[in-house]
């Protein structure tokens, strides 16, 4: 691991730690949209400046999060994930094993850990569900919720960043037994477990509105859509999104060959909910009524099959990369209320996107480049790229950016960008 800058100097574009901390998976709201002012709005053809990188983690496809003191990541060592605590330049401080790891393929860790009151939740590839004390990494408590809930995944594990509300850790661990499951987050005990919807686990993690007083989490399986009261369990909604409905004026697959491999959370906004998913799965549209305990198929779209990159829902639109096939995809736009197209734009490759201070960043995923641009649905145009110099392996992890600092994982590689505006 080499430190490109002395740590006096990294202090200098640091020393000021915002109240609000990047917490979880895909920023605070799990939407993409980072909360962050006064970044660069061009950069030169070598980039903004590299801070920092440590090529020396446990190889993962995670995100990291950043605290107060910390950065953390996840990372595989052998047949086990494990959860690390770097400090703001990059150096391991500590390291804890989670649980068993998914093995059979594409092995290398995936879940972000969830910070919360100085506490970090994580998930392994084969659900052992864990909770760290984040200063020293002291273990607090463990469960491995795939044997105890007979839980039921696809053939890529388990890939889930975990939802905390109030005092519950919610885990999708789908199966005959149950749908999803809270579980105390201070002893890791089982609060209530839903009922099942005899569906199994996808890779996708759930997102939580909290409207007309209620508090519920949305989360999408290999074929449900569902939507779930925080307080007791209760499965408010659900509509099958991997088949045809006769009922529907829409068929929800463009291919009866196509893959039931769902990655992305939904994206929710006035009681309406967008899914998407790749594989020529189209993305869907559905009307959730005011009480929540009705969902209406709206419009469905062909265009924006999302492989596992993401979208962002900026001014009405929705931005992200489609699925031509695995190795490659193209950049779209389309309407938030219709479902139109508005662009879809070869750049590259697909990939990850994700938006702060009026800018797309996007990161696609074959080589590693990585380009920024206006949210404008008339017409995509990249302002400025370059490519990331480290790690090995596929460009999966999606890019992070807190503190005008823009933190991108590849593999066993981290990578701290100077994105402040000079």
């Amino acid at each position: 691991m080499k430190n490109l800058i002395s740590l006096s100097l990294f202090i200098l574009f640091s020393i000021s730690i915002s109240a609000q901390v990047s917490t979880q998976w895909r920023s605070t709201n799990r939407d993409g949209i980072f909360e962050e002012s006064n970044l660069l709005k061009q950069w030169s053809e070598e980039g903004p400046d590299l801070l920092w990188y440590n090529d020396s983690l446990p190889t993962g496809y995670s995100s990291p999060v950043i605290g107060e003191e910390f950065i953390y990541v996840t990372g595989l060592v052998d047949t086990l994930d494990y959860v690390l605590a770097l400090n703001k330049v990059g150096q391991e401080q500590w390291r804890q094993a989670i649980g068993e790891a998914w093995t059979e393929s594409f092995s290398d860790s995936r879940s972000t850990p969830t910070l919360i009151d100085n506490r970090l939740y994580v998930q392994s590839g084969y659900c052992w569900v864990a909770c760290f004390d984040a200063t020293n990494g002291d273990e607090i408590w463990k469960i491995n919720a795939f044997d105890k809930f007979k839980g039921k995944t696809g053939q890529w594990g388990y890939s889930e960043s975990l939802l905390v509300v109030d005092d519950k850790v919610l885990v999708s661990v789908g199966g005959h037994e149950t749908n999803m499951v809270a579980l105390d987050k201070n002893t890791g005990e089982t609060i209530w477990q839903t009922e099942t919807l005899n569906d199994t686990a996808a890779y996708a993690s759930p997102i939580l509105i909290e409207e007309n007083g209620m508090k519920i989490a949305i989360n999408v399986l290999s074929n449900d859509v569902f939507g779930v009261n925080v307080d007791n369990g209760e499965i408010l909604f659900k509509h099958n999104y991997s088949w045809i409905d006769d009922e529907d004026a829409y068929a929800l697959w463009n291919s009866a060959g196509a893959s039931r491999i769902n990655t992305n959370n939904p994206v929710y906004k006035d009681h309406q909910l967008y899914v998407t998913s790749g594989y020529n799965h189209v993305g869907a549209m559905f009307q959730l009524s005011d009480d929540f305990r009705k969902i209406d198929l709206m419009w469905t779209d062909s265009i924006l099959d999302v492989h596992f990159g993401g979208v962002v829902l900026v001014d009405e639109h929705i931005y992200g990369s489609n699925w031509i096939n695995n190795s490659n995809g193209e950049w779209c736009c389309i309407d938030w209320k219709t479902g139109e197209a508005k662009y879809v734009q070869k750049w590259k490759n697909k990939g990850n996107i994700i938006f702060a201070d009026g800018l797309l960043y996007i990161y696609e995923e074959k080589r590693g480049h990585i380009g920024i641009l206006e949210p404008n649905p008339e017409k995509f145009e990249v302002i400025s790229s370059f490519r990331i110099p480290h790690g090995k392996g596929p460009h999966w992890g999606h890019p992070v950016i807190k503190d005008k600092v823009l933190y991108v994982r590849h593999g066993q590689a981290l990578m701290a960008y100077d994105i402040a505006e000079k």
